[in-house]
């Protein structure tokens, strides 16, 4: 059963420290076997796991521009702070680093927030017999499949070479694998292959759990809390990078085919000056976002757009600026130019005149309390169902209905008409170019580069750092998969294998 509403009770964020990923919660908080009692308990669980997303080391920070600032999207500028600079640069990514170690760890605090709600819920479910609050702990645990499936699927993103179908992937490193959080499970990562099998297994509990009532007739759109087309939604993208485009196919229909979502127009206005696309960054509310991390002003996580802007009620000196290239896909009658960028000079010394990325400038609400850059993330948009489906149907050599979904795409973005003509010769670029433009510093390029096994090249710009604006890196380069963190290697017990970006 799915709600029509929850109220969303904050819950302390735990700190993300330097410790094995399998380390639990702070030795002062309620023991395992005392905790979790009722209903409302484990509700307050699943909350907790929502907040646990909030981290400025996932969806609102690192997790989002670490694997687009790596790769060839922006440029470093004189004289800016340096923050990423390892990842920008590339070739000084190590295991040390502690915006990885951050990401590891913080995805590892909602996988183990989600055992500690899995294996305490069934003393609950011994002792209700209502069969509304059973229906209760089923959503409950419905959510926590989903949100530990989303997790491994981050870590296998990140820190796992790209699946192969044809290829045996028990062969590849995949990540720990912890189903119990009092359990005695070895610290070894498991195969690539069932590692995703985990996940896939995960959704499959999710879906089942979290399946709408047959007479549902409420809103999906811009949820804050998991559901079934959430499932899927993620399903799609799992089957992608898994290279099974059949099921890519199946569940990005599902979606799309819902009824649930609609693509947000860049041409209808949703106010007076903005339209409903320009309105989904500004006020992080649209009916094609299928998941969102929700915040309040009193909380809420990291600042996204920061790094791009660095707005000081004077003038900007942003840390990094979109690529020259970038701005050339986009054609005149493209609308999402304008949501994304603008024009300024900035407040350097060297007066940069160039075009910033404004998508994060912040949420209008967060603004009128001088509080800038802060934007709740996406997670799953219906956007990238169209592009899932889209380079599946290539993938599956038909090019007529991959045709059919970018230009679906193109007309909630573009003025005046639209077209995708694809075949066998351009397709893959076609995708490969509406990825970018649609999804760009959302995070999704490093695994996109990885994936389709191409390199890139950085060509030198305008007030670009010199260190790193030359940057040629090759295919299947070992710095596309991220260092496991060292302090996981060294972890009493451990038997954790590195990477080659360990090396």
């Amino acid at each position: 059963m799915i709600k029509k509403f929850r109220y969303y009770i904050l819950l302390a964020a735990l700190t993300i420290v330097s410790t094995s990923c399998l380390d639990k919660y702070p030795s002062d908080a309620v023991t395992f076997d005392k905790s979790i009692q009722t209903v409302d308990d484990a509700n307050l669980a699943v909350l907790g796991i929502y907040d646990a997303l909030k981290s400025p080391y996932l969806y609102s920070g690192c997790l989002t521009l670490l694997p687009d600032i790596q790769t060839d999207l922006v440029y470093g500028v004189n004289n800016n702070t340096n923050i990423y600079g390892e990842i920008w640069r590339w070739n000084d990514i190590l295991s040390t680093n502690t915006d990885i170690e951050g990401v590891y760890g913080a995805l590892y605090v909602v996988i183990n927030r989600c055992n500690f709600l899995l294996d305490r819920v069934d003393a609950v479910r011994a002792k209700t017999t209502d069969d509304d609050e059973l229906d209760r702990l089923d959503q409950y645990c419905g959510e926590a499949y989903f949100a530990r499936a989303l997790a491994y699927s981050e870590l296998i993103k990140l820190f796992c070479k790209a699946y192969e179908k044809d290829q045996d992937m028990t062969k590849e490193l995949g990540v720990i694998l912890t189903e119990h959080y009092l359990g005695n499970e070895k610290m070894v990562r498991a195969s690539l292959k069932d590692s995703y099998d985990f996940v896939l297994k995960d959704l499959d509990r999710a879906a089942e759990l979290l399946e709408l009532e047959d007479d549902f007739e409420g809103a999906l759109y811009d949820s804050a809390y998991f559901n079934e087309y959430t499932v899927y939604a993620l399903r799609a993208r799992v089957a992608l990078y898994m290279q099974d485009w059949e099921e890519a196919i199946e569940y990005s229909s599902k979606v799309i085919d819902s009824g649930y979502y609609f693509l947000a127009s860049a041409t209808q206005m949703a106010t007076d000056e903005q339209s409903y696309y320009q309105y989904m960054w500004s006020n992080d509310f649209s009916p094609e976002t299928i998941f969102k991390v929700a915040f309040t002003l009193n909380s809420y996580g990291g600042a996204l757009g920061t790094v791009f802007a660095n707005y000081d009620m004077v003038s900007m000196r942003p840390d990094y600026v979109p690529a020259n290239w970038v701005f050339y896909l986009y054609d005149e009658n493209d609308l999402r130019d304008d949501a994304f960028f603008k024009v300024f000079t900035t407040g350097y010394d060297h007066a940069l005149y160039w075009p910033l990325l404004i998508k994060y400038w912040g949420n209008e609400s967060f603004i009128a309390y001088n509080i800038y850059h802060v934007t709740m993330p996406k997670v799953l948009r219906l956007s990238e169902q169209y592009l899932i489906r889209a380079e599946a149907y290539v993938k599956q050599g038909e090019y007529s209905k991959a045709s059919s979904d970018i230009a679906t795409l193109r007309s909630a973005r573009y003025q005046g008409a639209v077209s995708a003509s694809m075949s066998a010769d351009n397709a893959m670029q076609v995708i490969e170019e509406e990825r970018v433009k649609e999804l760009y510093m959302e995070g999704f390029r490093l695994h996109d580069l990885k994936r389709w096994h191409k390199g890139f090249k950085r060509e030198p710009q305008d007030q670009s750092l010199s260190n790193g604006n030359s940057l040629e890196v090759k295919a299947d380069d070992p710095m596309f998969v991220w260092p496991i963190p060292q302090h996981e290697l060294d972890s009493p017990g451990s038997e954790v294998q590195p990477n080659e970006s360990n090396k």
